[in-house]
């Protein structure tokens, strides 16, 4: 292959890093949220099971959010030039904390791929077609405001489609296809309808931030750290608030798994507003937060089942070890978790979400919200529609763990 081709991960390395200094410039306070990360990971260089330190430092997950299924299909085929695809559904209407929105996530899904760069962007799509959230002329309105948008420059799009098919780019295009890419999500500074964003916010303050603008954005990006626990104490002596829990399982003596989360709160932010007369002043948005992120070993279903229990529990901490043993080579023999070759000493990382985390992370960064009116369900919302929606097959995660396991 020529030296002038950069291939599909240079690319999505590329893509990660400009999002980084993106985000890093427009919220600040993610900067240091990376920086006491990067410390605390070098502090622990010697531990390397989960991931080599380059890969663990440079590690980032994204979130972003769209409004219909042709953004979502967008977006799919954009992120697909960086070798990134959809990996699972997840319905963060059915979590306790219930957010209007369906999503997956965008990743690597070979093993060298996440070796070489592992960044995924957690992707939400508005569920305009649930009741209980949006009356038939709410998600009319919706709809047609989604729909007279653009959120992707379509020449950007048709380059993402070339670009996936040839698996990378030619030096002379890749810089200016990432720079073109990473400007798609920068902060707008347009005036916000400020009678249209009040109104969707009734309804959820993430339905306004993905609706009530005429662009999307990053909300987060989250660097890895190897101790979470660590992390949250560093970064409330910095002076820098934190959210009152870690999502997700609780610390524990035995390895960890899945995922574990934080954040600071949502910083506000200086918008503009424009009113009915077309007054537009300054004002201020808490949508956008520093999140971090610990990642164990992936659990098996049969774990996972056992995961729901032990955290069903009313003091999850104290009960663990009824569920989990306390040793890889436990986990392993009990095949609660996936381990390459089945040996203990070769844990498969977690890739993916937790959607209940997911929702609990993006609630706690909100002043208010709305709720959903009591009343069944009639969308049909469900892994196979978004596959279907999109064009793009929506990858099972358990099938990729047991391929990366038989490796």
């Amino acid at each position: 292959m020529s030296t002038n081709f950069t291939q599909t991960w240079r690319l999505r390395a590329g893509f990660a890093a400009a999002l980084s200094r993106m985000y890093g410039a427009e919220v600040p306070a993610y900067t240091t949220l990376v920086d006491v990360a990067t410390t605390i990971n070098r502090e622990h260089s010697g531990d390397e099971r989960l991931g080599s330190l380059n890969r663990v430092t440079a590690e980032r997950h994204g979130a972003i959010r769209v409004g219909s299924v042709r953004e979502l299909a967008q977006v799919a085929d954009l992120f697909a030039a960086f070798g990134m695809y959809p990996v699972g559904y997840y319905d963060l209407r059915e979590a306790a904390s219930s957010v209007p929105v369906v999503s997956t996530a965008f990743r690597p899904i070979d093993a060298d791929e996440l070796a070489h760069n592992p960044f995924r962007v957690f992707t939400s799509m508005l569920a305009t077609a649930d009741r209980r959230f949006f009356s038939d002329d709410l998600r009319s309105r919706v709809e047609r405001f989604v729909g007279e948008r653009q959120l992707f420059d379509p020449a950007l799009i048709a380059d993402a489609r070339r670009i996936a098919a040839a698996g990378g780019a030619p030096g002379t295009e890749a810089d200016d296809f990432v720079a073109r890419a990473t400007a798609a999500f920068e902060l707008s500074r347009e005036p916000i309808d400020t009678g249209w964003y009040t109104e969707l916010s009734q309804v959820s303050a993430v339905a306004a931030d993905i609706a009530g603008v005429r662009s999307t954005h990053i909300n987060h990006l989250t660097p890895r750290v190897v101790d979470i626990d660590e992390l949250y104490r560093r970064m409330g002596a910095k002076g820098i608030v934190m959210n009152g829990t870690i999502e997700g399982p609780p610390p524990c003596d035995g390895p960890d798994v899945l995922l574990r989360q934080t954040s600071f709160r949502a910083l506000g932010e200086p918008r503009w507003f424009r009113d009915a007369e077309g007054t537009v002043t300054q004002g201020s948005l808490r949508v956008r937060f520093g999140e971090v992120e610990a990642r164990g070993v992936a659990l098996t279903p049969t774990g996972r089942q056992r995961y729901d229990a032990a955290m069903a529990e009313p003091d999850p901490a104290a009960t663990w070890s009824r569920y989990f043993p306390t040793t890889d080579a436990g986990l392993a023999a009990s095949g609660l978790a996936y381990y390459r070759g089945g040996d203990p000493a070769k844990p498969v990382v977690y890739e993916d979400f937790l959607p209940a985390s997911a929702a609990g992370i993006f609630r706690s960064n909100l002043d208010t919200d709305g709720t959903a009116v009591v009343a069944p369900d009639e969308s049909d919302y469900s892994l196979d529609w978004m596959a279907n929606a999109i064009g793009h097959h929506v990858h099972d995660p358990y099938d990729l763990y047991e391929k990366a396991a038989s490796s």
